[in-house]
Order: structure tokens, then C-alpha cells, then sequence
């Protein structure tokens, strides 16, 4: 995702294992093009990598976000693709509909991915009742999933197909499972059992789980969190599936000096090198993939460069494809919101179109709430670092008396640029609003306190803008609004944005929304959403 910059690299100069083909075409192509970390500076958690043939295929978590569990594809683990998601929505509980409660920080989970006997498997749990997981299954996942079938709930699983047919689940807590060779529910009879993974210093988390097999061994990585001590990647490898184990720290980095470089998997390409594909918490952002070379000592899967630490620029690992942007500008011409969209929870599908008025998104109010973070219907795109600004032209002719409609900095901790119908008087506000949730992830609370304001024309295009920083130590949103779309005013102060892994659990967002507080029925028109990735000074 990141531009591409012709350097001469020598990141890898003390990675031999960097194979004899890439070191010569480099030779041959010198300068060499390299990247920058993190490889995708975007919320992009929990994520799994495998290849098949010449394509890397990855999955990552969006939880509460419908379509849900993002499927992309690269073809040189720098610049990936999204090619689409598992599923449209979930229905297992209403609490996807906002009906009895919410989902926030819950729904799909750490989706491991898997490959065997010509198909893909993809299995994730959620982590809200009824606590079951999913397993579906493509021959092609250009061409969409199927649901394939429905068990125990697993956390933080691995799906692992071994060499002699039979198939397993790891899960997050050291436990081992068998399955029925069509993956049908768990084998009657089969191994179950609780591998030795804890011992006197893992006092603390150790979850994620990411299996393979190489050279006839068996290696498990998960991340560890002693109590008092730094989160950091471990893996144990055994001569048999059930152990015993053996373990080894294989990465300790807090890069950039952000914390917590742990969690993801390791992948080879077709020559036989391998990579580390794990991610870093980058604060409001969310949690972001880094790559680094995966250098094999003793037998052990060591990430990072010769001193263990994720190099911030690294040659690219294999010829350079065509970047393709994961957040994108949308004109809303199409049949509906371009597939990098993403609604909060559950959508109503009847509220929102593309059709009844050519080249715009229209969002009809369709429920009386109290705020956003019960509102339906709310289109969100992930932010991006180091910076980025999302500008929407807003037509608000069709608001009625009592709708609430704009664009947002997203999550728990939110700001708006809120365009307000009060009787006759439409007022622009900016506001930053604070949500509390109970255990069930019910909205007990809304925080709200207005910071500026500017009354509008009753029936005016708005233009609204939202940047926002992501660089060390900033988390910086900042709100402007616009006649015209040319010149720009200032609204309100600097919004501190946050990372609250007990409530939403995921990176700031972009957020459309129109609601209604009094009656249904009004509607906004959205003529475009303009993206723009900012190159921002580091120092």
C-alpha cells in the first residue's frame, strides 16, 4: 500500500536465508525497490497469511463491521488486494441488529485460513452468544463462501490439516482438538487434549494461535504477555502433534517506539524464504501488519533483522505489483458502496441506496435512537497512517425535524461534524461523544459535549471534512466544514482519538451516519467521499 521508492537496500544484509534468486535479480535490478514498516499502516488485527501458488491470501479481524471477515490477496506481500469478505451479515443473535444490544468489539474473531485438496477454509468464532464457531469454504475466494458448517466455539483458533488426512483445531488456550475429516463437528473419540504450553514464567495472556508444519515438525506461535513484562511472539515446536513442546521467544520489539510488536504468522514464497507477517499496536489507528524477514536458526522461526528488531525499510521480497489502496474515494455511481465499505453492524438494506437518486448515497432515517452508537446504517472506512483526510459533500435537504446526520471520526471515543434539524433552525455542530457499554455491550451512556457550532441555510450541501494524525504520540483528528467545498473553516479544537480495547476493540474510522431522534423518514444525500493519504513529516 505504501508508494514505492527505488533505494539501494541493504535491510537484509545480515538475512542469508534471503534466497540466492532474489539476491541476484536485485543484482540484476539494482537499485532494489524497498518498503517502508508497518507494510500496511491501517487496522488490520489478528491477521493470517498463507500462499497458494504465486498468491499470499490473508484474513483480518472487523468484529461488529458487516460485510465481515476481509478477504485479500497480494502478489508480493507488500500490496494487497481486497477481493472481498466471508459473509454479509450474522444473525445469531439480534444484537447484530442493535435490537436487545450491541455487538461492539465483538462478532468475528483471529479467522484462521486455510488451504487443502484444492479448496480454502476460513474458520472464526465469535465472541458472543451463542458461542459456536463458523467454517466456510471456496474453491476460488474471488467467487465468494459458502458456509460449510457450524461448532464448538474455539478461540483465537488454527484450523491444521496434517500430512496424513486427519484435521485439527488449535485453540487459544493450548487446547487441541480433532475434527471429523469433512469438518463436519468435533471427532467422537478423537485427540483432545490440553498441550503443555504454560509454564512458570507464561503468568499472563498467551492466545493466538497460528499452526504449521516444516520439516516434519510441528510448530505452534502464539503471543505471550507475562504479568509485568513486554507482549512478545513465541513459538513451540514438537515431533508429534501432542507434544511434548518446546518453546523459544522468536520476537521481543516494541518498533518505532510504539509497543507491542505480536501476533500473526509466518509464510514462505515459492523459492523457500520465509516471512514474518505480525502486527503492532500503532495506538488510535488500531493494530497494524508488519513484515520482516523470518530467518530459520536451529530450527527455530526467528523474526526481524539479525538483532531481532523489525526493520522500519526492507527490500521488497519479491518483483513489485501494482499498489491498489485499501481506503478509496467513492463518487456512490456504482449499485452501491465500493466493497472497501464496511456498515456498522447489521445494515437495513431498504435505507440506503444508490439508485433513487443517481450518483449520490442516500441514507433514510429507519429508527428513533438517542445517538450514533445505536444508529443503523452508519458506513465506515478504516483511517490510515501516517495521516489521511476524508472530505464528504452532503446534501441535507430531506432532513426532518429531529435528524442527526454527518460524517465522524468513529469509535468509542468519537468526533462529529454533526449536521443538526431542529424544528426550521439546521445547525453544524462538532462534538466529541464518549459511549459506555455494560458486560452484554448494551449503550448504557452517552458523553456528549458540543465545541463549536455554525447555523446553516435550511437547505444547503455541506461539505465536511475530517484529518486525521496518526504519527507517535498524536492521535489527532481535526474537523473542518465548507460552502463550497474550496474554502475550509476550523471546527473546534484538536480531538485526542483512543484505542479502548474494552469497548469497540478496534481502530478510529471514518463514519457516515444519519439518524433520527424524533420520527423516521428523512433522508441525507451523500454525492462523494474524497480520500486523500498524507505524507506527513516523521520527525
Amino acid at each position: 500500500m505504501f508508494k514505492l521508492s527505488l533505494v539501494l537496500s541493504v535491510a537484509l544484509s545480515h538475512t542469508p536465508l534471503i534466497c540466492n534468486a532474489v539476491q541476484q535479480r536485485q543484482a540484476a535490478d539494482q537499485p532494489a525497490a524497498s518498503f517502508t514498516n508497518p507494510v500496511l499502516w491501517a487496522d488490520l488485527p489478528d491477521p493470517d497469511v498463507i500462499r497458494v501458488g504465486d498468491w499470499f491470501y490473508m484474513m483480518s479481524t472487523t468484529m461488529h463491521l458487516m460485510p465481515g471477515a476481509p478477504v485479500m490477496r497480494s502478489k508480493d506481500l507488500v500490496n494487497w488486494e481486497l477481493t472481498g469478505y466471508l459473509f454479509d451479515k450474522l444473525h445469531d443473535t439480534p444484537k447484530y441488529d442493535m435490537e436487545g444490544g450491541t455487538v461492539y468489539g465483538r462478532g468475528q474473531w483471529a479467522t484462521s485460513l486455510r488451504y487443502h485438496d484444492g479448496k480454502f477454509y476460513a474458520l472464526f468464532s465469535p465472541n458472543d452468544q451463542p458461542y459456536r464457531s463458523f467454517i466456510y469454504t471456496t474453491d476460488d475466494p474471488m467467487k465468494g463462501w459458502t458456509l460449510h458448517s457450524r461448532m464448538n466455539h474455539f478461540h483465537d483458533a488454527s484450523l491444521f490439516f496434517d500430512d496424513d488426512g486427519r484435521v485439527y483445531v488449535f485453540s487459544g488456550t493450548g487446547r487441541l482438538m480433532e475434527l471429523e475429516s469433512d469438518l463436519s463437528g468435533v471427532k467422537k473419540d478423537g485427540i483432545d487434549t490440553t498441550l503443555n504450553v504454560r509454564d512458570a514464567e507464561e503468568t499472563g495472556l498467551l492466545e493466538g494461535s497460528r499452526v504449521l508444519k516444516h520439516n516434519g515438525k510441528y510448530y505452534l506461535l502464539m503471543i505471550s504477555w507475562p504479568n509485568g513484562q513486554k507482549r512478545r511472539q513465541l513459538c513451540y515446536r514438537a515431533d508429534r502433534i501432542t507434544g511434548p513442546y518446546e518453546k523459544k521467544v522468536i520476537l521481543c520489539d516494541n518498533f518505532a517506539g510504539f509497543p507491542y510488536v505480536g501476533q500473526g504468522t509466518i509464510v514462505d514464497d515459492a523459492q523457500g524464504n520465509w516471512y514474518g507477517w505480525i502486527f503492532q499496536d500503532r495506538g488510535a489507528v488500531g493494530r497494524v501488519p508488519t513484515l520482516s524477514p523470518c530467518r530459520w536458526v536451529d530450527g527455530w522461526p526467528m523474526l526481524g533483522d539479525a538483532d531481532g528488531h523489525i526493520p522500519a525499510t526492507m527490500t521488497l521480497p519479491l518483483k513489485p505489483e501494482k499498489e491498489i489502496p485499501l481506503v478509496v474515494s467513492d463518487e456512490f455511481d456504482g449499485k452501491g458502496p465500493k466493497i472497501n465499505w464496511q456498515w456498522n453492524h447489521n445494515p437495513i438494506d431498504e435505507a440506503y441506496t444508490t439508485t433513487e437518486r443517481k450518483g449520490f448515497l442516500r441514507l433514510k432515517t429507519n429508527k428513533v435512537v438517542p445517538s450514533i452508537y445505536e444508529a443503523r446504517n452508519t458506513l465506515t472506512q478504516r483511517m490510515e497512517g501516517p495521516g489521511c483526510s476524508g472530505v464528504i459533500a452532503m446534501d441535507v435537504s430531506g432532513m426532518k425535524d429531529g435528524d442527526r446526520a454527518g460524517l465522524s471520526a468513529f469509535n468509542d471515543h468519537a468526533g462529529l461534524l454533526e449536521v443538526a434539524r431542529d424544528g426550521d433552525r439546521l445547525m453544524l455542530y462538532m462534538k466529541s461523544q464518549d459511549v459506555e457499554l455494560d458486560k452484554n455491550k448494551r449503550v448504557t451512556a452517552v458523553e456528549s459535549h458540543a465545541e463549536d457550532s455554525v447555523e446553516l441555510s435550511a437547505n444547503a450541501t455541506v461539505y465536511l471534512r475530517v484529518d486525521a494524525d496518526f504519527r507517535l504520540h498524536r492521535d489527532i483528528a481535526t474537523f473542518y466544514y465548507s460552502a463550497d467545498g474550496e474554502n475550509w473553516k476550523r471546527m473546534g479544537g484538536d480531538f485526542k482519538m483512543r484505542f479502548d480495547f474494552r469497548k469497540f476493540f478496534m481502530g478510529t474510522k471514518f463514519g457516515i451516519f444519519n439518524y433520527a431522534t424524533k420520527a423516521a423518514g428523512g433522508h441525507v444525500d451523500v454525492d462523494y467521499f474524497h480520500y486523500e493519504k498524507l505524507q506527513l513529516d516523521m520527525n
